[in-house]
C-alpha cells in the first residue's frame, strides 16, 4: 500500500484558514440554534464576530504579507497564498452575510418579542428626545473630536477596531459650495448601547453611534450634512520584535502593543449603504483593495453588544446556573498538602471549582513550611487572587519566581501590569524567552517537612485564569510525585537560568522532545497494529495542523489503528479517505463551554498511556513554544479520563459535528427513536452535581453522519476563539 507522502499535499491536507472558518461556522450555528436560550444565542453571535476580528488581525494579515512579499510557494495544503486568500475572503463573505441575517431576521425579532428592543432616534417621542439631548450634551459631546479630511488636514489615523462615523458634507464658508469629508471616532470609554429610561419595565436601547450621528450638526456647525455612515478598520495585530534590537523585553513588548493600534490595515467595514465614492476614498487612504471592503447590514463591532447580554437580568433567557463543586478529594480538607500526599488529585474545570487551585497557592503563600514558589503565567485574566498569592508569599519571605509571558497575544498589556506589580512586591519576574512563548502551565511549591524537602506540583491544560476557568473545559493535576517535582525544578531552572535542556523523567517538553515523543507513540501504535496487538489512539485538542503528525496518523490508519480525534477548531487532516485515512474519525464539539483540554490516549498493546498537555498538535506548539505534556500515572485517574471524559465526548450526538473529507462538518446520526440526544457537557455537569450520568444511547457511528441534517452555508473556496 502506498504511503501518505506519495499523495500530493492538495489531496492529503485541508487548508488551515478554511478549516478555522468552518470552526467559526459551528459557533454561528449555535447562535442560530433555537434550542439554545436566547441570550446564549446572542453571546454566540458576538463570539462569531469577535473571532473574525482576530482572524483578520492574525491569519488574514499573515496571508496578505505573503502575497505582498511575492511568496508563491504553496502552503502545506498545496494552495498558493494568493489563491488561499481569495478562497478565504469568499468564505468570509458568505459567513458575514449569514451572521447578519441571523441578527436581523432571528435574534432582533425574538429579542423584541420578549421586550428587548434596539430603537432608532427617528422613532422616539418628544420626551425621549429631550432626555437624549440632555444625555448627549452632558455625557457624549464633551469627549468627541470631529476630524476634517481636506487639503489642510491629513487623513486621520483610524485605530484598530475602533468604530468611526464618516461624514460627507458641504462647506459653504468660502462662498463656493465644496464637498468635504470628516470623521468622528465613537469613544470606547462610553457604553456602546445606551438604555432609555423606562418606568414600565421595557428594555429599549440606542446604539451610541446613532446618538452621535443624530447630533452631527453640532460637531460640524455651519456645514450641510449630506450623509453619514459607520466605518471600522481592522489592522495587523502581530507583534514584531527584532532579537538584535531588544535590550528590555518588557519595554519592547509595551511599545509594540501601542503600535498594534496603528498596524497595516487589512479590512474595511462600512455600513451597507455607504456610497461607492466614499468607499473609494477610504480604500485609497488605507491602501486597501476593493476585495478588502465588507459592507455590513447591521451593527459594526457587535462584540460590544455583549454588554447588554451581561447586564440583562433575565435568567430564563440563559443557560441554567451551575455552581462548580470542589473536587471530591478536596471536599472538607483544610490541609491541601496532606490531601495531595494521599494521592494525585485530578480536577476537571469548569465542572469542578478552580478555587482549589487558588487555595493551593494561597495556602502555600501562608504556610511557614513553604520555602519557595515558582509559577508560569500566560493569560492571568482580571482575577487578582493568584497574583496576590504570589505577592503575599514574597512578603512572607519565601523565594518566589513568576515566569510571565509578555507575548500572550492580545493579553500583553494585562500581563505587563501584573508583571510590574509582582516586581514591586519583590517577586523575581522572568519575562519569557525571546523567540519562544512560554505556554506551559506549571506551578511548583517547595516545602520543608519532617521527612525532608517535598515538592508539590500543579500542572494544567489551561491558564491560571479564574475567569476562563468558568467557561473553558480544562484539566489540572495536583501531585507530589518525586519525579514530577524533579522535572518541574529542572523546567524552571531551564527558563530562568543558563543551562542546556536535559531529558526529563516524566515531562515531555517542547520544543526539545514533545514532537519526537508524540510521533514515536503514534508509530508504536502502528507497529502494534501490524503485529495484531491492541492499537488505538484517541486525541482531544484544540487544533491539528502539523503535517508530520498528520502523516504519522495516516500511516497508522493504513496499518489498521482505529483513531478518534476530538478537535474543536482547526483540523487539516482529512478523515475517511479510502487508502489514506479510512480508520480515522474527527469530531468537533461546540457547546456552552469552550472545549480547551488536551488529552492524548495511546492503547500501547493493552497497557494504556494517557497524557495531558498544554500543547495542541501544531508546529508553533511543537517548535516555537515552551510546552509540557505529562502522563497520568494513577490508574483510577486514567480510568476517569478514558471512561468519563473521552467517552462522553465520543458519544456526543447533540453538539458534535463530524468532519468530512471535503472539510465540511455534518451532525452525527439522530439517536434511536424514544432515545434522548446525548450531550456530553450536560452529562458531565450532571456527574459533577452528583446526579449521575443520564441513560446513554449506543455510541453513534461517527464515520456516517446524518446526511439529512441541516447543513451550513458552504462555498467552494476557528480566546473565549483560540488563535493563540
Amino acid at each position: 500500500m502506498s504511503g501518505p507522502r506519495e499523495a500530493s499535499s492538495l489531496s492529503r491536507l485541508l487548508n488551515r484558514e478554511l478549516s478555522w472558518l468552518e470552526f467559526n461556522q459551528r459557533v454561528l450555528q449555535e447562535a442560530r440554534d433555537p434550542s439554545n436560550p436566547l441570550l446564549e444565542r446572542v453571546k454566540f453571535f458576538c463570539i462569531t464576530s469577535s473571532n473574525l476580528d482576530e482572524f483578520f488581525e492574525v491569519r488574514v494579515a499573515g496571508l496578505r504579507q505573503q502575497v505582498a512579499g511575492g511568496v508563491s510557494e504553496p502552503l502545506p495544503d498545496g494552495l498558493p497564498p494568493a489563491q488561499a486568500i481569495a478562497q478565504v475572503q469568499a468564505r468570509i463573505r458568505a459567513q458575514v452575510d449569514e451572521l447578519y441575517t441571523c441578527w436581523r431576521e432571528e435574534l432582533v425579532p425574538e429579542l423584541a418579542r420578549l421586550g428587548i428592543r434596539f430603537v432608532r432616534v427617528e422613532d422616539l417621542d418628544a420626551s425621549d428626545l429631550a432626555w437624549l439631548d440632555s444625555f448627549y450634551r452632558e455625557r457624549v459631546h464633551p469627549v468627541l473630536t470631529p476630524l476634517a479630511i481636506d487639503e489642510s488636514h491629513p487623513f486621520p489615523l483610524l485605530l484598530n477596531k475602533m468604530l468611526n462615523i464618516v461624514v460627507k458634507l458641504v462647506d459653504t464658508t468660502g462662498g463656493t459650495p465644496k464637498e468635504k469629508m470628516g470623521v468622528v471616532q465613537v469613544p470606547q470609554n462610553l457604553p456602546r448601547l445606551v438604555r432609555l429610561p423606562r418606568s414600565d419595565g421595557r428594555q429599549e436601547y440606542l446604539f451610541l453611534g446613532r446618538i452621535i450621528a443624530h447630533s452631527l450638526s453640532r460637531l460640524f456647525a455651519g456645514m450641510q450634512i449630506l450623509g453619514h455612515w459607520n466605518i471600522r478598520v481592522t489592522r495587523n495585530g502581530e507583534l514584531y520584535l527584532e532579537r538584535e534590537e531588544i535590550e528590555n523585553l518588557l519595554r519592547a513588548v509595551e511599545q509594540e502593543v501601542r503600535n498594534r493600534l496603528k498596524g497595516e490595515a487589512v479590512r474595511l467595514e462600512v455600513g451597507h449603504d455607504c456610497p461607492d465614492d466614499v468607499c473609494q476614498v477610504l480604500l485609497k487612504h488605507l491602501d486597501l483593495q476593493p476585495s478588502d471592503l465588507y459592507r455590513i447590514n447591521g451593527p459594526l463591532h457587535p462584540g460590544r453588544i455583549m454588554s447588554v447580554e451581561d447586564s440583562l437580568q433575565r435568567p430564563e433567557l440563559r443557560d441554567p446556573p451551575f455552581f462548580a463543586p470542589t473536587a471530591p478529594r478536596l471536599k472538607g480538607r483544610s490541609d491541601i498538602f496532606n490531601a495531595i500526599r494521599e494521592g494525585d488529585i485530578l480536577m476537571h474545570h469548569p465542572y469542578e471549582s478552580f478555587n482549589a487551585v487558588v487555595d493551593f497557592l494561597e495556602q502555600a503563600a501562608r504556610d511557614p513550611g513553604v520555602l519557595a514558589m515558582k509559577q508560569t503565567l500566560y493569560r492571568t485574566g482580571g482575577d487578582a487572587r493568584i497574583i496576590d498569592a504570589l505577592i503575599q508569599a514574597a512578603r512572607n519571605g519565601k523565594q518566589v519566581t513568576a515566569i510571565v509571558e509578555l507575548k500572550a497575544r492580545f493579553d500583553e498589556q494585562n500581563n505587563i501590569v501584573w508583571a510590574r506589580k509582582l516586581e514591586q512586591a519583590g517577586v523575581h519576574v522572568v519575562y519569557g524567552l525571546l523567540g519562544y512563548k512560554i505556554h506551559a502551565k506549571v506551578a511548583l511549591v517547595v516545602r520543608a517537612e519532617t521527612e525532608g524537602i517535598r515538592r508539590y506540583v500543579h500542572l494544567s491544560t489551561g491558564n491560571y485564569n479564574a475567569t476562563t476557568a468558568r467557561i473553558y473545559t480544562d484539566l489540572g493535576l495536583l501531585t507530589c510525585r518525586p519525579d514530577f517535582g524533579e522535572d518541574a525544578t529542572a523546567l524552571f531552572n531551564l527558563l530562568t537560568g543558563i543551562c542546556q535542556f536535559q531529558p526529563m523523567r516524566k515531562f515531555l517538553v517542547a520544543p526539545f522532545q514533545l514532537h519526537d515523543q508524540m510521533m514515536a507513540m503514534i508509530q508504536a501504535e502502528q507497529h502494534n497494529a501490524s503485529r495484531k496487538l491492541p492499537a488505538r489512539i484517541i486525541a482531544k485538542m484544540n487544533s491539528l495542523v502539523d503535517p508530520k503528525v498528520i502523516d504519522a496518523l495516516y500511516a497508522a490508519s493504513q496499518s489498521g489503528v482505529q483513531i478518534d480525534l476530538i478537535v474543536r477548531g482547526i483540523c487539516c487532516l482529512k478523515p475517511g479517505v479510502p487508502g489514506l485515512s479510512e480508520n480515522i474519525r474527527v469530531r468537533s464539539i461546540v457547546d456552552r463551554f469552550l472545549e480547551h483540554s488536551r488529552i492524548f490516549y495511546f492503547e500501547n498493546a493493552a497497557n494504556p498511556r494517557v497524557f495531558l498537555a498544554s500543547a495542541d498538535w501544531m508546529p508553533r506548539n511543537f517548535f516555537r513554544r515552551i510546552e509540557v505534556a505529562f502522563p497520568i500515572e494513577d490508574g483510577v485517574l486514567r480510568h476517569r479520563l478514558i471512561h468519563e471524559v473521552l467517552e462522553a465526548n465520543l458519544r456526543d450526538n447533540a453538539r458534535a459535528r463530524i468532519l468530512q473529507p471535503s472539510g465540511e462538518y455534518l451532525r452525527p446520526p439522530k439517536p434511536a427513536p424514544k432515545t434522548s440526544p446525548y450531550r456530553s457537557q450536560e452529562v458531565l455537569l450532571q456527574l459533577a452535581a452528583g446526579n449521575g450520568a443520564p441513560e446513554t444511547p449506543p455510541r453513534p457511528d461517527a464515520a456516517t453522519p446524518r446526511r439529512g441534517a441541516k447543513k451550513t452555508v458552504q462555498v467552494t473556496v476557528r480566546r473565549q476563539p483560540d488563535l493563540d
